[in-house]
């Protein structure tokens, strides 16, 4: 059954409700794959960085959270690509260098 009204704090005022996206930013990750991606790629991953060299294409940038994460991971399964890595990658540093 659902309640008829939203819930409320204390203080008698709605509650806006918790979303982890709202609370918490995007964590840059690395996605390394087997080979050297072509740009036709660069569709299946929007959003994202693709450095290819070496034999192996690295997928960088921002994920929401880890949906977003293993919805990438498995575009990459679907076409085929061998994942060699995956690594979040620190975020930068707000001191600035002396």
């Amino acid at each position: 059954m659902r309640p008829s009204h939203p819930p409320h704090t204390e203080a008698g005022r709605v509650k806006p409700p918790q979303h982890p996206r709202d609370t918490t930013p995007p964590t840059s990750y690395q996605i390394t794959v087997r080979g050297e991606l072509s740009r036709r790629y660069r569709t299946a991953f929007e959003g994202m960085t693709l450095i290819v060299g070496n034999g192996h294409t690295t997928i960088t940038g921002p994920v929401l959270d880890q949906t977003h994460l293993h919805g990438l991971l498995d575009r990459a399964g679907d076409l085929g690509l061998e994942i060699v890595s995956v690594n979040a990658t620190p975020p930068p540093s707000d001191r600035a260098t002396e």
